[in-house]
């Protein structure tokens, strides 16, 4: 079948299902911490339905550490901080009297040491989402579901519509951004401070050893104090997340979640049986803790995907509110990691075909989707989304409810996604 031959009345009517259905999840379940019981009633609520019009259905478990991947914002901070404090307290009880050019060589070290295993951790934490901190915390049980529409000739190729169910801790830099957006200036306190007391410590350091005249004098005697710039970004690093407050999360990422459920629920209604396209829905956990529900699938199916003979792509969607961002994501992970560029390109056409012609190629360039678990496993994967990227002043907050909605936003994922399918399985 063409997209063009669609009937549109079935995609409007799973528009105001999803709504609905949304604004039921979040008044019977509650808050979806990633791998709380929250979540896997929701996924066991949505296995109910599409075992009405799906081949097969289930849950695969897997280990997770719901607070391993953002916990360390506030142990890093409050690491340097105290650094800082009791090294500047020992300096002035004469404990680092004789030791190096001045009382401050030590205490220099010492901080910048923190700065330094503080910025190493963020990175593997934040930047590459190396789950770094997950061999500290004790791990629980989570699940994802999957949901699969097999098609009436023989399975050549496969198609994976991803969204999470979990929600997000919430971010105060978003929550107090409402009229003033503070996230970006705040962070770049924090980072600005981390290069600052590095930078201070090394220098401080080498003029200790060399003459570097009275530049040297200076940082060896006052560098110190110039730690302070660290200690206040650490202050805005340690409130950064609220770990006792859940975002209903509506958009992010519920929307995604029955993105999945509804590309499969359309082509039922329609009656579409497509040719040579086995479809699959997944509904994972964890994405809010660092990707850790699609890593598990990735890890999971990696050798059925490559060694079996049929072709594998994955689309993950993330968030459907904001249309004039409605994008297609073919760099991921901060712009680390990237997605595949063909399936990328087809969701553009697919979109094109669909009448969204002012889709676009964009970079995940802060934060990551579960396309890049997928793409990082060597399976092809690229993310759907649409969401500002400043970012909305919905994102990980309490904001984002169900009132935040944007049926005309959802429709056109829809679209791109029924689009996608159909021109995937034919071609």
């Amino acid at each position: 079948m063409k997209y063009s031959d669609f009937p549109q009345a079935v995609v409007k009517e799973n528009v105001k299902y999803s709504v609905k259905e949304i604004t039921n999840v979040i008044k019977r379940y509650g808050p979806r911490e990633s791998g709380n019981d929250n979540c896997y009633a929701t996924q066991k609520h949505l296995k109910k339905e599409m075992d009405t019009f799906c081949d097969e259905t289930g849950f695969e478990e897997y280990q997770m550490a719901p607070k391993a991947f953002l916990f360390f914002t506030k142990v890093v901070s409050l690491l340097s901080i105290l650094a800082f404090a009791v090294t500047l307290l020992l300096v002035y009880l004469g404990v680092f009297e004789g030791v190096g050019k001045n009382d401050f060589f030590v205490p220099n070290i010492i901080v910048g040491a923190c700065a330094a295993i503080s910025a190493c951790i963020a990175f593997l934490q934040l930047g590459v989402y190396a789950d770094f901190c997950d061999i500290f915390y004790k791990k629980k049980p989570a699940h994802n579901f999957y949901a699969v529409r097999k098609p009436k000739g023989e399975v050549k190729k496969r198609l994976i519509i991803s969204g999470h169910v979990d929600a997000a801790y919430e971010w105060r830099h978003l929550l107090y951004s409402k009229k003033v957006h503070l996230m970006f200036p705040l962070m770049g306190l924090t980072i600005c401070g981390v290069i600052v007391s590095i930078v201070v410590a090394v220098l401080a350091v080498i003029a200790s050893c060399t003459d570097m005249g009275g530049f040297g004098n200076f940082m060896v005697n006052w560098g110190f104090y110039l730690h302070i710039i660290m200690v206040l970004g650490m202050c805005t690093l340690f409130y950064f997340v609220d770990f006792s407050t859940i975002s209903p999360g509506a958009n992010d990422n519920l929307t995604g979640t029955y993105a999945a459920v509804c590309a499969i629920r359309m082509l039922d209604m329609a009656g579409v049986e497509l040719e040579n396209t086995e479809i699959v829905a997944m509904v994972t956990d964890g994405e809010e803790a660092g990707l850790k529900g699609t890593k598990a699938w990735a890890k999971a199916h990696k050798d059925e995907y490559e060694n079996e003979g049929v072709e594998t792509a994955a689309i993950c969607v993330d968030t459907l509110c904001d249309l004039e961002y409605l994008n297609v994501y073919s760099r991921d992970m901060n712009s680390l990691v990237k997605n595949d560029a063909d399936l990328s390109n087809l969701v553009i056409e697919a979109g094109k075909e669909a009448g969204y012609e002012d889709m676009k190629l964009g970079s995940v360039f802060m934060g990551a989707s579960d396309a890049a678990a997928f793409s990082k496993a060597g399976i092809k994967a690229t993310a759907l989304a649409a969401m500002d990227p400043a970012p909305a002043d919905y994102y990980h907050n309490r904001r984002d409810s169900a009132d935040r909605l944007n049926p005309e936003a959802i429709e056109a994922g829809y679209k791109v996604l029924l689009s996608t399918i159909l021109k995937f399985d034919e071609e």
